[in-house]
């Protein structure tokens, strides 16, 4: 075999170790059948997730194994409910606290299916950021097994808002648009003044975010106004030119005519 082929042959060996380890890794892993999950919340209220798992022992070595969660949710609440192969319940636990471990998932229980669900308390933002939108872990769930290694199962997030961040936001967003469909239009200054917004709702100064916004967008429309205008101004003004030089050839025309009826 050349080096050649021998290198090529190494790498699609590597490639080959990858996808199994990678299809492996998959195959002992807990399923998410389905999640209800909002995909924002205002703070201080109360809010509820819940994630169904499925495929719960698809390690032949994993027999039982035992379910973690956490969240940022304050005043919370869990409830695991167990379900056997028909879809029936066959036992519940409550948890309380941002942190819950113990749930135990075993195939001599018959479960089937778990569904988790957290009840709790929106957390106030500790850091605003508008791209990307401000977020909070709602759930978290790890497998732990016998011997203390761990995996994790999924993580959700949630966009997490005040009154005044939201109506901040809803200013930028209309601003954002403004500016994209005033697209090919000098939007220099729009732009400007929507960055600076930005950096307004960044730093908490919603009401200022706001009025920012208001004038970048009121800046984006006028450009894209403005640049209408001209495009319309030059179409009239080649129409005026295809205009002006049909009248000149057919008075040209006109012209010659005359003059060779004189002649004739």
């Amino acid at each position: 075999m050349t080096r050649t082929n021998w290198s090529r042959f190494s790498k699609l060996a590597l490639a080959l170790v990858v996808l199994l380890s990678a299809f492996a890794g998959q195959a002992g892993a807990v399923s998410v059948a389905s999640d209800d999950v909002p995909d924002e919340a205002q703070v201080g209220t109360q809010v509820t997730a819940s994630v169904t798992l499925e495929e719960l022992y698809r390690s032949p070595q994993l027999e039982s194994w035992t379910l973690a969660g956490e969240t940022d949710l304050e005043d919370v609440t869990w409830t695991v409910a167990y379900y056997d192969q028909t879809g029936a319940r066959v036992d519940q636990q409550s948890f309380d606290g941002q942190n819950f471990s113990g749930a135990e998932i075993a195939t001599a229980d018959g479960t089937s299916e778990v569904e988790v669900t957290v009840t709790g308390i929106v957390p106030e933002v500790e850091s605003f950021s508008y791209d990307p939108a401000q977020t909070f872990t709602i759930i978290s769930l790890d497998q732990t097994r016998e011997g203390g290694s761990s995996n994790d199962i999924d993580s959700w997030t949630v966009h997490h808002y005040t009154e005044d961040s939201a109506a901040a936001r809803d200013e930028l967003d209309s601003a954002r648009d403004a500016i994209q469909r005033a697209s090919g239009a000098n939007t220099q200054q729009a732009q400007q003044t929507f960055n600076n917004a930005v950096e307004a709702y960044n730093g908490e100064e919603f009401n200022l975010a706001t009025n920012l916004a208001n004038e970048a967008e009121t800046s984006a429309n006028q450009a894209r106004q403005s640049s209408q205008t001209t495009q319309l101004l030059i179409y009239a003004a080649g129409g005026l030119l295809v205009v002006a030089l049909i009248v000149g050839g057919f008075l040209y025309w006109r012209s010659q005519q005359t003059s060779y009826d004189k002649l004739g």
